[in-house]
C-alpha cells in the first residue's frame, strides 16, 4: 500500500483492493499455462489505467530496427544492437537475435524479455520435438507453436515482433509473428521503430538473384541507414546467414564506421 502513497496514486481506489486482493478480482482459469496471472489483476487493464490523468506514468516506449530476406543461398538476418528504455539506453550490446537450434533463428523486437522468455519457451519446445520424433522440427511449425503461444495470452500486455528463420526439407523459410498472434509468411520482414527506413533501403537494392555478398551488403547497409534516422536504434550491427547446413554469424561492425563507408547517398 506504501508503493501506492509514494506513487502518488490517488484515483481509481477500486484497482487498489483488486491488487492486493481485497476487491472483487477473480482469478481466471489457465490451464496447462507456463506461468500464472496474479489473482485480480488484468494486466491490459492495469497498464491502461496508468496512463489516465491522474493515474501512474509509465513510459513503455522502447525501439530497434531487425531485418530479414531470403534469396537464392537462404536468408540474411541483420539486427542492430541499442536496448532502450524510454529515453534511457540502457545496454549498446543487446543481441536481438535468439539461436534457437542450429537451423532456427528468432529475433527480438518490443520488450526483451517477453522476445526472451518466449523464444527461449520455443527452443525448449522444438528440442523436445526432435527427440520425440528424431527430425527437426519445421520452420512453419516453429512459427506456429510461437504464435499459439502467443494467442494464449492476447491482450494482456505482451509486446513482441519476431521474426522465425530456419531451413527445413522444404528449403529456407521466413515467419513474422508477434503478440497478437499474426503469423505471416513472406520473403522479407523489418520490424521495429526504425523498419520504415531499413525497408526503403531493402526495397530499393533487393534481388532474388543477389551473390553472398551483395546480401551480406544489403543486410548491413539497411540496418545502418536505420540507426542513423531513428534515435532508438544504434550500437552494432548483428549480420546472420542462415543456409542449407545451418546458420553462421558472419559479423559484428560498428554502425559509426559503416555510416562512414555508406556517407555517399545518406547525407
Amino acid at each position: 500500500m506504501a508503493l501506492f502513497d509514494v506513487s502518488g496514486y490517488k484515483s481509481h481506489a477500486g484497482l487498489r483492493g483488486q491488487i492486493l486482493g481485497t476487491g472483487v478480482g477473480h482469478l481466471v482459469d489457465r490451464p496447462n499455462q507456463e506461468f500464472a496471472v496474479p489473482v485480480g489483476v488484468d494486466p491490459s487493464g492495469f497498464l491502461k489505467s496508468c496512463s489516465r490523468e491522474g493515474g501512474v506514468s509509465i513510459d513503455l516506449n522502447h525501439g530497434t530496427t531487425t531485418l530479414a530476406f531470403t534469396f537464392r543461398h537462404g536468408v540474411i538476418v541483420a539486427v542492430d544492437s541499442r536496448a532502450s528504455a524510454g529515453s534511457y539506453i540502457a545496454s549498446k550490446e543487446a543481441n536481438k537475435v535468439i539461436e534457437i537450434n542450429p537451423y532456427l533463428l528468432g529475433t527480438m523486437s518490443g520488450s526483451a524479455a517477453d522476445c526472451q522468455y518466449w523464444e527461449r519457451l520455443l527452443a525448449k519446445e522444438c528440442r523436445l520435438y526432435k527427440l520425440r520424433n528424431k527430425q527437426r522440427i519445421s520452420v512453419s511449425a516453429a512459427s506456429k507453436l510461437l504464435c499459439n503461444m502467443m494467442l494464449g495470452y492476447r491482450g494482456m500486455g505482451l509486446s513482441m515482433g519476431s521474426m522465425i528463420i530456419g531451413w527445413d526439407n522444404k528449403g529456407p523459410g521466413l515467419y513474422y509473428v508477434d503478440d497478437n498472434a499474426t503469423r505471416l509468411s513472406g520473403r522479407m520482414f523489418s520490424t521495429g521503430c526504425g523498419s520504415s527506413y531499413a525497408y526503403g533501403v531493402v526495397d530499393s537494392g533487393y534481388r532474388e538473384d543477389m551473390t553472398v555478398e551483395e546480401a551480406y551488403e544489403l543486410g548491413r547497409r539497411g540496418i545502418t541507414h536505420a540507426t542513423h534516422r531513428d534515435a532508438y536504434s544504434g550500437g552494432v550491427v548483428n549480420l546472420y546467414h542462415m543456409q542449407e547446413d545451418g546458420w553462421i554469424k558472419v559479423c559484428k561492425e560498428d554502425v559509426s564506421e559503416l555510416i562512414h563507408r555508406y556517407r555517399k547517398g545518406m547525407f
